[in-house]
């Protein structure tokens, strides 16, 4: 029984059905504030799961030259990563239920999306995915040091605690560190999403697709709906660890729902106002501009803790 009911959270609720329809619904989001942006209509409320459906319509080739066995597995690999970020993230906010060191887990395995699309282009065979999977590598080892601070900013705020249902019970908003952990936090979660100005990897301009070339059909389906998980769940990381988390029942379910769309909107905006940067353009960011002022933040964060000063 007990096994039935694990598989059932992983598959439909919290899990993979429920984070991909929740997810499809915020890459409409995403693309309607563009439109709108761009003085557009955009697109139906369907759209982005009659996109899904076309692609499992088409052939999935193979490419002659790559490893077929990393090139299959690697979209299952990101996908089964968020897809675990979503069902501990949802047991914290709607069930209460933690484990301790939950918040470390969820940081490791929000690695692996990025781990799937660098196996994924470098198992194509093909040069430009290729560059597209080095460029991923060297993004990823730019955002994770600020992004790893803000883990850690949060634990100091938290007296030291690494469990997530301890941790939703504030908000960080309330506090200089706080306040700086969040924006830095946005900025990796916009690299983490691969969204302007960190479509680096993908740069359909330069690379045609860079990581995702070789890959059509099914596989090709399983890296977007991947790509809509993560639009909806990052979100929601960052609504549990810096905004007191997500509540449903009662007037709290309007506050929960603004929360996630206000912190996708934001996310979308920039996305639509600012350029591309090339990967050293980058790394400097993350580890000049945000790893430095996310060292600020959790010095700040050490200093408020020692004497007893809430708003640092």
């Amino acid at each position: 029984m007990e096994i039935a009911i694990t598989i059932g959270k992983f598959l439909v609720f919290p899990g993979l059905l429920f984070t991909t329809v929740a997810g499809l619904i915020a890459c409409w989001i995403d693309r309607k504030i563009t439109a709108r942006v761009q003085w557009r209509k955009g697109p139906p409320f369907f759209q982005p799961f009659y996109d899904i459906l076309k692609l499992w319509g088409k052939d999935t080739i193979l490419p002659k030259s790559g490893n077929k066995i990393l090139f299959i597995l690697a979209p299952m690999l990101g996908l089964a990563g968020i897809t675990i970020v979503s069902i501990i993230l949802w047991n914290v906010n709607l069930f209460q239920k933690s484990f301790i060191g939950d918040l470390i887990v969820v940081a490791y395995l929000l690695v692996i999306p990025s781990l799937a699309i660098i196996l994924g282009g470098s198992a194509s065979g093909n040069p430009l995915a290729s560059q597209g999977a080095s460029r991923e590598i060297k993004l990823l080892l730019a955002y994770e040091l600020p992004f790893v601070l803000c883990i850690a900013l949060i634990i100091i705020k938290n007296a030291g605690s690494f469990q997530l249902t301890e941790i939703v019970q504030q908000s960080l908003l309330n506090s200089v560190s706080g306040v700086i952990g969040f924006i830095i936090i946005l900025l990796c979660v916009q690299a983490k999403l691969g969204f302007v100005p960190f479509d680096i990897a993908e740069a359909e301009t330069e690379l045609m697709g860079g990581v995702y070339i070789e890959y059509s059909g099914g596989l090709l389906s399983i890296f977007k709906i991947m790509q809509a998980m993560m639009l909806f769940t990052l979100p929601v990381l960052i609504s549990t660890l810096f905004l007191g988390g997500l509540v449903f029942y009662g007037w709290e379910i309007l506050w929960s729902i603004i929360k996630i769309v206000g912190i996708l909107a934001i996310i979308i905006v920039v996305k639509n106002t600012n350029p591309r940067v090339r990967i050293d353009q980058a790394v400097k960011f993350f580890w000049r501009v945000c790893g430095s002022l996310a060292l600020i933040a959790v010095i700040l964060a050490i200093i408020g803790k020692l004497y007893a000063i809430p708003w640092l």
